[in-house]
C-alpha cells in the first residue's frame, strides 16, 4: 500500500467529517485518518452522531497496535474533557500516537486544551493544514461556538422577478419538485427551521424533513420554531401534528423589541441553549426582512425559477434598506441548476463601521 502525505489524508479526513452533517449537533462534525510510521493509512473514523465514539475513537479501533509511532489527522483539535465518552487527547496519547496534525482549533472551553495535552505528553502537533477547507465544512458549528448564537441560513424561493407568489396569493408551487427535494435535504442538515405566525396561517406549513417520493419522515427531524409574537398559531396547524417537536415563540416567553415583536437576537440565543447549532430560516417575508436588517444571517439559499409574474408578494419585505446606499451586499459563492430552477448559494458582505 503507498503512503500518502499529510496533506491528502487530511483532506480525507475532512470528507469523512462530511458524512457527519445533520447528525451530530450540537457536537461538530470531525473526521480523522491514522497513519502508520510509514505513512501508510491504518485507522479512519468520523462522529456519526452525539454521544457515539468520536472520529478519533473510530480510527483508532481500526489500526490497533499500528497507530503506534505513526499520525493522527484530525480536522478539529481533539477534545480535552470528559463528556459521554472519554477525551481523545489521552486515548491518543494512550495508542502511543507520535505525530497529529490539526486543521482547526477547538473555540469550545470546555472541550479544547487537547492540543497542549499532546504536547506536554511528548506528541509532536501541528495546527493549520487545510483549515479554511476544514473550516468551511464545520462553519455552522463552529460559528455557534464562538458566537453564542446559531449559524443562520436563510432559505427562500422566488420567480425571476422576485415573486414569492401569485397576485392571488397561490404560491404552490413556485419552483420544481427537484428543488423541493433539494429543500428537504437542506432541513436535514439542520437543528431547527424557523418560520413566522403569518406563513403558518397562510400556508399552514408541516415544516418537516420529508421523502417527497412518498411522503415518508426523515430520521432525524429538526426542531420546528414559529415566531409568534402574540400567540396566534392555531391550535390544529400542521406544525403542532406531533411529526417533529415545536417551539411556539412567543414574545412574552422570549422577550419583546421596542416594537413588541419577538427580540431575534434573544430567540437565537434561547435555541443555542437548546443545543441548536444551525437554523434554516422559512416562510415569512418580513422576517426574513427583519433577520437581514438586525444582521443575523450568515447565508442566504434561493431557489429562482424560470418564471415571471409581474404581480404577487416577493420574497423579501423591509430589511430596513431605504436607498441604494443602504443596499445589502452579497457574495455569490455557488450557482447550481436543481432541475429546471437555479440554486444561488450567497453569503452576506460585512458592513463598514
Amino acid at each position: 500500500m503507498a503512503s500518502v502525505s499529510v496533506d491528502e489524508a487530511m483532506r480525507r479526513a475532512i470528507e469523512l467529517a462530511a458524512r457527519g452533517l445533520g447528525t451530530t449537533s450540537p457536537n461538530p462534525v470531525v473526521g480523522c485518518v491514522l497513519l502508520d510510521e510509514d505513512g501508510q493509512v491504518v485507522g479512519e473514523g468520523f462522529h456519526a452522531y452525539a454521544g457515539g465514539p468520536h472520529a478519533e475513537i473510530v480510527a483508532l479501533a481500526q489500526a490497533g497496535q499500528r497507530a503506534k509511532g505513526g499520525t493522527a489527522v484530525v480536522t478539529l483539535e481533539p477534545c480535552n474533557h470528559t463528556g459521554r465518552t472519554g477525551p481523545c487527547s489521552t486515548a491518543l496519547v494512550q495508542a502511543g500516537v507520535a505525530r497529529v496534525v490539526i486543521a482547526v482549533p477547538d473555540p469550545n472551553p470546555v472541550a479544547s486544551g487537547g492540543a497542549a495535552t499532546l504536547r506536554s505528553a511528548g506528541v509532536r502537533v501541528d495546527l493549520g493544514v487545510r483549515g479554511d477547507e476544514a473550516q468551511a465544512g464545520n462553519i455552522a458549528w463552529l460559528t455557534s461556538m464562538r458566537r453564542g448564537w446559531p449559524y443562520v441560513i436563510w432559505k427562500y424561493a422566488a420567480t425571476l422577478d422576485g415573486r414569492s407568489a401569485a397576485a392571488d396569493g397561490t404560491s404552490m408551487w413556485i419552483t420544481s419538485e427537484a428543488a423541493r427535494i433539494d429543500v428537504h435535504a437542506l432541513r436535514g442538515t439542520v437543528d431547527a427551521v424557523i418560520a413566522g405566525v403569518g406563513t403558518v396561517l397562510a400556508d399552514d406549513p408541516r415544516l418537516t424533513a420529508r421523502n417527497l417520493r412518498d411522503g415518508s419522515l426523515a430520521i432525524r427531524q429538526p426542531l420546528r420554531v414559529v415566531v409568534d409574537s402574540s400567540g396566534r398559531t392555531p391550535v390544529d396547524a400542521r406544525v403542532r401534528d406531533g411529526a417533529a417537536r415545536t417551539w411556539i415563540a412567543t414574545a412574552a416567553e422570549v422577550g419583546a423589541d421596542p416594537d413588541g415583536q419577538v427580540d431575534l437576537p434573544a430567540l437565537l440565543a434561547a435555541l443555542h441553549q437548546r443545543g441548536v447549532r444551525a437554523v434554516l430560516l422559512e416562510g415569512g417575508p418580513r422576517l426574513a426582512g427583519a433577520f437581514l436588517a438586525a444582521g443575523l444571517v450568515d447565508k442566504i439559499v434561493g431557489y429562482v425559477a424560470p418564471r415571471l409574474l409581474g404581480a404577487g408578494p416577493t420574497a423579501l419585505v423591509d430589511a430596513k434598506v431605504t436607498t441604494i446606499a443602504e443596499a445589502i451586499d452579497l457574495e455569490f459563492v455557488d450557482v447550481t441548476q436543481v432541475g429546471p430552477d437555479l440554486r444561488i448559494t450567497a453569503l452576506p458582505r460585512k458592513r463598514e463601521g
